[in-house]
Formats: C-alpha cells, structure tokens, sequence
C-alpha cells in the first residue's frame, strides 16, 4: 500500500493497486449493495470518487459518514464506468477518521463571501477558496524562482522596527509598557523605558533594511509581512498584508521599470500554465474575461506615461470622478482604474511625479519639482507596484529629510549607505494581495488572505 494525492491519482496514466487516500467527506449517496463516496484532500480542485460494496466490514458504519467526515480509504484505482471522471477507487477498506456533525457549515450549497468570511478557519474546503489558497502557495514559489534565477539574493528584512519608511505614520505600535500602570510625561509615555528604549512599531515596508543589503550583496529582494493601520474599510486595504520588495543596484528608474513590467508578465504566465484547473473555476464563476485579460496583460507592452501627461489625460477626460485631479495631487484609485480598464485598457508604468506627494528616499529629478518614481497600474485592480530610483546623494537626501520633517538621527545608519560607497539603486514595491486579485478576479482583498486583518477584526 502506498499513500498518494488525489492530484496524482486523477493524473495517473495506468490503473494502480493498494493506493491509500486521506481526505474528507464531500458528499455520499447510500444504496442497499454499495456506496458512493466523494473525498477530496485540497491538492487539487477534482474529488475522486470512492465505490464501497456492502461486503466491507464497517460497511453499516459507512451510512454514518456525513458531510465534512474524514477518512482513510485503502483499495485500488480503477477506470470509471461512470461519466465525468477517469477514474475512480474501489475500496477494500474504509476507516473512519471522524465524523462531522449535522450541524457543519459547510453543506453541499452556495455560499456568500461574506458568510464565508465569519468561518475563515473552514472557507478553505469549499472549491472557490481552495482554489484561492493552492494559487497563493504556486506564486509564493513562483516569486521566489523568478528572483532566484535571475541571480537576486533573498533577504530577510525586520518586522519590528523604529524607522518609518512611508512617513504617513499610519503604523502599530509594538510596546512591552504596562499602558495601565505607566508613567506618561506630558501625555506621552516614557519610552527609554520599553522593551527597545525607544518607539517601535510593526514595518509598513523592508525597503530601507532591502537597500543596506543590495549594497553590499548586490541585486536582492524581501517578501513578506507588511502592516499599515490604516482605518480604512475598503475592499483593496488590509491591515496585514505581504509585499515583494526587490532592490537592484547601478539601477536607474528605466532599469526599475523594466524589471516591474517582466515581474508582472512572469507571475501571470506562471500562473496561467501552473494554475490552469483552478483558474477555470474563477474564468466560469467569477469573471468570464479573467483568462483573456491575463493572456492580455502577460503579452501586452506596458505604456510609459510621465504623470504630468497622465493628469492631462484626466482633466480632458470627460468621465465624472468624485475626486479631482491636478498638478500635484495624488491618484486616487478611480483615476487609476480609468487610465488602465478604460483609457488604454492594458497595464500602464506612470513615472516623475511632483515630489510633495513621494517620501524622502526618492531621487530629485534636474527639473528639483519631481521625483524618479514609478507606479504600474493594472486593468481592473488600479496600483499593482509602487517604486523609485533612490536618492543617492548625500546631500540631497538630507535635504529631502528635513523637507520632510525626519529626524536624520534616528536614521543616521542610512544616511551611513550614502557616505560610504554610495551608488545608483531602485526598488519597488509589488503587493502580493493585490496580485492575487488580478489573476483570480476576486474584488475583495479578505478573500485573497488566508485570515484577513482588517478595521474591527481580529478573528482566528
């Protein structure tokens, strides 16, 4: 006897004897000679079905198995004599794991988003967010072996942190202070005192830790957990969420924009050969467009468009936007949905904007009124990567701090990265979400987290 997947078992050229399968009860249909029992173990989207003949042992204990039920099945795959699948196992015998009360969540219906999301610890038995969860894990590999390839280092960035590398100051705080029993001075409490001797919060971005390490290692890049608090409730926001940070040096903002463009080609192709079953499921419930819109943007040239042209675009436009837009202002997402969907209707790289809207660390264009940063919107979801070209002048960047009301002390090891060896590098950063709702055409970013933290909700 040998144990497999169920993804193995349906992709089997030749019937196999003594196969063992370990998975949970989808449905099961009862008559007087035998059994069928549908089981599926979440490694691919198919169940298979079991025959179980009365002439089992625990065959009268086999009517009690119920939706949701586990159980170990021991027998031999062979061709189904029925319609709709290839193959089917024939049981020799059937132990039952556990059986799932009448009361399980999850029978054989549709269920709602937003019921799904109050059981977010059973959500990923139903097809729709196994297949979810399965496209997750094929592109968390897919990230790593496109950097891998292409000679990047992958580096471990802090989550707890003192610097702030969006200036928005919309983090968490991380403290070890009895808030109840501290001592505050002046409303504030004395933070020489905490566990860090000074504040810390949870990181928004590894960017700056990313730049130290692309100094000395050359090309490398982070992903992983993010976190903004961000009192917002929208669809495309998340309290926690995970970014891809590549950092690249002798870099300018085209080399930046290049890599951006062939990340997002290769993701999606990735997932459009590896992914093929699951992403059917969301093309046939979905989105009916999902695949063409893929095919489209994997195979499209991203357009190239200065900020101030896009604004242009914009004000021309005669599209009613609830917020307006000019010099200076920053996009919101209904701008950037309507150049990407509506205007050009492919992905579009923005780049030089009015450096009052970008933090400090991005590189001062000659014209001293914009900066070297990019963002490439996408079709349907607005901003998929956000970057720049960093400042690597001394000065300069100095300059930029202060403009923006940085302590330059509490950041006097960055500044450090400019004394000495200082070179031209950028990064961006790609929002590991938002890349799942592309490919899968779910519009909400809980439904794309395994246990979405949001406004209110702390749940599981």
């Amino acid at each position: 006897m040998k144990k497999y997947k169920i993804l193995s078992l349906l992709d089997s050229d030749v019937p196999l004897e003594g196969v063992i399968v370990n998975g949970w009860v989808r449905t099961k249909r009862d008559s007087s000679d035998f059994s069928f029992i549908e089981v599926n173990d979440g490694s691919c989207l198919k169940n298979i079905q079991i025959i179980a003949e009365n002439n089992l042992s625990n065959y009268n204990d086999l009517k009690k198995i119920t939706t949701g039920s586990a159980v170990t099945i021991c027998g031999d795959l062979i061709e189904s004599k029925g319609s709709g699948q290839k193959w089917e196992i024939s049981a020799k015998k059937v132990d039952i794991i556990s059986i799932a009360p009448d009361s399980y969540p999850l029978q054989k219906k549709r269920h709602t988003d937003e019921y799904l999301r109050t059981i977010a610890h059973l959500r990923p038995r139903t097809n729709k967010y196994g297949a979810v969860f399965r496209i997750r894990s094929e592109l968390s590999f897919a990230i790593h072996k496109f950097f891998r390839d292409k000679g990047f280092k992958y580096i471990h960035t802090p989550i707890i942190t003192g610097s702030d590398c969006e200036g928005a100051g919309e983090m968490f705080k991380v403290t070890a202070i009895n808030t109840e029993k501290a001592i505050k001075t002046n409303g504030q409490f004395d933070y020489s005192q905490d566990f860090f001797g000074k504040p810390a919060n949870l990181t928004v971005s590894g960017q700056l830790s990313a730049e130290m390490f692309a100094l000395a290692l050359g090309d490398v890049y982070t992903f992983g957990p993010t976190f903004r608090a961000e009192n917002s409730n929208t669809r495309r926001h998340a309290a926690e969420f995970w970014m891809i940070e590549p950092e690249m040096v002798f870099c300018d903002i085209k080399g930046d924009m290049d890599l951006g463009e062939e990340t997002i080609k290769y993701l999606i192709s990735y997932a459009l050969k590896e992914c093929k079953e699951d992403l059917e499921l969301f093309g046939k419930y979905v989105d009916k467009e999902l695949i063409g819109n893929l095919e489209n943007i994997s195979s499209s040239d991203f357009i190239r468009l200065p900020y101030e042209e896009a604004v242009k675009i914009l004000t021309k436009s005669e599209e009613k936007f609830e917020y307006e837009i000019s010099f200076g202002k920053d996009l919101q997402s209904e701008h950037e949905n309507y150049l990407a969907g509506q205007y050009f209707k492919k992905p579009v790289i923005l780049y030089n904007y009015p450096k009052n809207i970008k933090p400090f660390y991005m590189r001062v264009n000659e014209d001293n009124n914009t900066v070297a940063a990019m963002d490439i919107l996408v079709p349907g979801i607005g901003e998929l990567i956000g970057g720049s070209q960093r400042e690597e002048r001394l000065e300069m960047l100095e300059l930029r701090m202060d403009e923006c009301g940085l302590l330059k002390e509490n950041y006097w090891w960055y500044l450090d990265s400019r004394r000495f060896g200082t070179v031209p590098h950028s990064g961006f950063g790609l929002g590991f979400e938002r890349l799942l709702m592309l490919v899968t055409g779910i519009k909400n970013i809980r439904d794309v987290l395994p246990f979405p933290r949001t406004p209110g909700n702390i749940e599981f």
